[in-house]
């Protein structure tokens, strides 16, 4: 017979209370146990002595005779100076899996044929501006200057739009009744 000693669940839904119970291995988590060896309350404060109740000579006993603590129990009794637990180290644990490197993969991939069109149209672009004001004579320059000099000075000599739509809406309010 395989003995565990492990925690047995008790306490309502969402208020979780738990024994730590000597039990057999085949039987339920919450059914059948030899023997009740402390009790652990996770809602406690983590530094409340009441917390974790353990019987640690009973524990002693019952790992002398074979009973396999689960790593929870193995946390209490390291804690409890009963029984000196291994430190584990999973370095690939925080690594992603197959599948979410294929997907990072992809998008970087995207993401670099994206920037290099970008830089493929900024540069044709350039070179097209270059090769017209290559081709356009010093004379037009000048020609496009003055142009652009008559266009503001037209633009405002003006009225702007937005000031006649403001005297009609002045207007439209003058003529409401007021409301009190």
């Amino acid at each position: 017979m395989s003995l565990s000693i492990r925690l047995s669940r008790g306490g309502s839904k969402k208020r979780p209370y738990y024994r730590i119970v000597v039990a057999d291995a085949r039987s339920p988590r919450d059914g059948r146990f030899i023997e009740k060896i402390g009790n652990y309350n996770p809602l406690l404060a983590k530094d409340a002595e009441a917390r974790i109740v353990l019987d640690a000579d009973r524990a002693r006993h019952w790992l002398g005779v074979g009973a396999q603590p689960t790593d929870r129990v193995a946390r209490f009794l390291d804690a409890a100076g009963v029984k000196e637990r291994a430190a584990r180290n999973n370095p690939n644990k925080a690594k992603p899996g197959e599948k979410a490197t294929e997907r990072a993969e992809e998008r970087a991939e995207k993401l670099k044929a994206q920037q290099e069109a970008e830089a493929e149209t900024k540069a044709t672009a350039a070179a097209a501006v270059e090769v017209a004001t290559d081709d356009v004579a010093p004379e037009a320059h000048a020609v496009v200057e003055a142009t652009s000099e008559e266009t503001l000075a037209v633009n405002e000599a003006t009225p702007d739009s937005e000031a006649g739509d403001t005297g009609a809406n002045e207007g439209q309010s003058a003529q409401a009744p007021a409301e009190g």
